[in-house]
């Protein structure tokens, strides 16, 4: 295909995600080639594991409707024999972090433990005071305000998670995958329907409707920026939250207070921003698809019995400075559920601490690509740096 590179030696692509990165690289708003990487797979509107630049214009369903999810770990200061039973810290974890559609009681202000949770206070405070100002949020009469702080520290479900890791050394890490919660969800559904409708009324001549766009100067494309980058602002701290309170349950389980051993990682993966590339400023957008600059720090996660990568990027300039999100799907979460039994959940899963019941079979580790094969395929993207095993892993 024109106006496209691809890095999927070695790995399945399917039908149908051929046929959508066609119709995005058709687009005649975009300002050079699409970046389709090594995890790419069938998305809703754009396929999922591109890197899409455009001109003056956005697409909201290249972003997608879980704005800004993505991936946060860091090495803790402990190593395996400091850690209780894998059983002892997943009930540690979810009794801390609400899984699935459970939120806090109430929005977590004050934290009260040091500065690290003072600071997570003021970010709270801020992002919570700013949501009354997001317009794409007022006109949903049905949102629930309410939950806009309580999400906050709260995973979700479908691939979320929170992981114990263990590193070749024996060190320990926390790992955790989610994003923007249904603020996000909600900008991303109002948004995509707004460029469906501006689409139409500007005459945009597409194959999918989902991918219509929205164009720079025009009210629509205000509001859509307005609620995107708050919800970008929005995924990262609830990651760091869920880190905080993630470190905080660990602490409990083994009876000492835990250190971070190095910076945390905190990285976007369905996200848009304005970046340089070859000397020109334009909208970036990664849809599955992680930043990975010269010397940038990503995750690159696996199944949930595979191992996952903590990355270095090596700032490759065809793929706009970016990397895969994971190893992506191989199979649909519905043909999952019909080609796995609980039996298979179980021997795949073997020796990691996780549900291991039906309504988790479409996460099943056979259900995504093989890692190493992922990995190999974007081996001039990014260098590893950490290689990581979990021992458990909680997933709403």
């Amino acid at each position: 295909m024109e106006n496209v590179k691809m890095w999927t030696e070695g790995v399945p692509v399917e039908y149908d995600a051929l046929t959508q990165i066609r119709n995005i690289s058709q687009l005649p708003i975009l300002a050079g080639h699409i970046a389709i990487m090594p995890d790419v797979h069938v998305g809703k509107g754009a396929v999922v594991g591109s890197v899409i630049p455009t001109e003056r214009a956005l697409i909201p369903a290249a972003v997608g409707v879980d704005i800004a999810c993505g991936m946060c770990a860091v090495r803790l200061d402990l190593h395996a024999e400091d850690l209780p039973t894998k059983a002892v810290m997943r009930e540690a974890i979810e009794r801390r972090v609400p899984v699935g559609f459970n939120a806090h009681l109430k929005t977590l202000r004050p934290l009260h433990d040091g500065l690290a949770g003072q600071a997570l206070d003021r970010r709270i405070k801020d992002v919570v005071d700013r949501a009354d100002g997001i317009r794409l949020l007022q006109r949903e009469k049905k949102f629930g305000w309410n939950r806009v702080g309580t999400q906050i520290g709260t995973l979700g479900g479908g691939n979320h998670f929170i992981e114990v890791c263990l590193d070749k050394d024996a060190c320990v890490w926390l790992m955790l995958h989610s994003g923007s919660r249904n603020a996000g969800k909600t900008i991303g559904e109002a948004a995509t329907r707004m460029a469906i409708t501006y689409g139409v009324q500007a005459g945009q001549a597409l194959p999918d409707k989902q991918i219509s766009w929205l164009d720079e100067g025009t009210e629509e494309f205000d509001l859509y920026v307005e609620g995107l980058l708050w919800a970008q602002d929005y995924a990262l701290l609830n990651r760091d939250v869920m880190l905080h309170l993630a470190k905080r349950a660990l602490a409990e389980a083994i009876g000492r207070e835990i250190v971070e051993a190095g910076e945390a990682v905190n990285c976007h993966h369905n996200f848009s921003q304005i970046e340089e590339h070859g000397g020109r400023r334009f909208w970036v957008t990664r849809k599955g698809a992680t930043r990975a600059g010269v010397g940038e720090r990503g995750i690159i996660p696996g199944s949930m019995g595979a191992r996952s990568y903590i990355v270095e990027g090596k700032g490759n300039t065809d793929a706009y400075m970016s990397c895969s999100h994971g190893a992506g799907r191989v199979m649909s979460r519905g043909a999952a559920k019909k080609a796995f039994t609980l039996a298979d959940l179980e021997s795949q899963t073997t020796g990691i601490e996780c549900r291991k019941d039906a309504g988790v079979i479409d996460e099943i580790p056979k259900a995504y690509k093989p890692i190493d094969a992922v990995m190999e395929a974007q081996k001039d993207l990014v260098g590893m740096l950490h290689e990581l095993r979990q021992v458990v892993c909680v997933k709403g």
